[in-house]
């Protein structure tokens, strides 16, 4: 990638501008010095929801869940793998929709867990139902190509 990139902090919710071809050099946040890449998806609540979604140049995968739902939590395994084998080419997230209703009532999300692909503050992709890494992996990709096809 090359260019400035922008990617919001997962720890301190900063906008972090940083050359494209420094995004798999383990790049930390200037401002709380956390890793900007941990292989792990943040953790999104209704006061961060906008900021990550409108701010990431970085495509940014969303697991709508909930703690209550079986195929959530036997997702969520294949989800972090996905965030470690596709970061930072992707930025991953999620967001509990029993604590934080309001951004899925927006999205008018029916089911979970529900993942949607946002590019530039815009829905791209959209699954609902349970996927494992390499189901998750195949359909991210074509997600990524569509959206590198709509860019710019």
């Amino acid at each position: 990638m090359s260019g400035d990139t922008h990617v919001v902090c997962g720890h301190c919710d900063s906008v972090i501008r940083l050359p494209g071809s420094r995004l798999a050099d383990a790049p930390r946040c200037p401002k709380c010095h956390q890793p900007l890449f941990g292989g792990k998806p943040v953790e999104l609540r209704e006061d961060n929801f906008a900021r990550h979604v409108e701010r990431n140049d970085l495509a940014l995968v969303v697991d709508f869940w909930a703690p209550w739902c079986g195929p959530c939590i036997a997702m969520a395994p294949f989800f972090e793998a996905a965030a470690r084998a596709l970061e930072p080419n992707l930025r991953f997230a999620k967001l509990n929709t029993q604590d934080e209703p309001d951004p899925a009532a927006r999205l008018n999300i029916r089911s979970i867990p529900t993942l949607v692909v946002f590019r530039g503050g815009r829905e791209i992709a959209r699954q609902a139902g349970a996927m494992d890494t390499a189901t998750l992996t195949r359909w991210l990709q074509s997600a990524a190509a569509g959206a590198a096809g709509r860019s710019t």
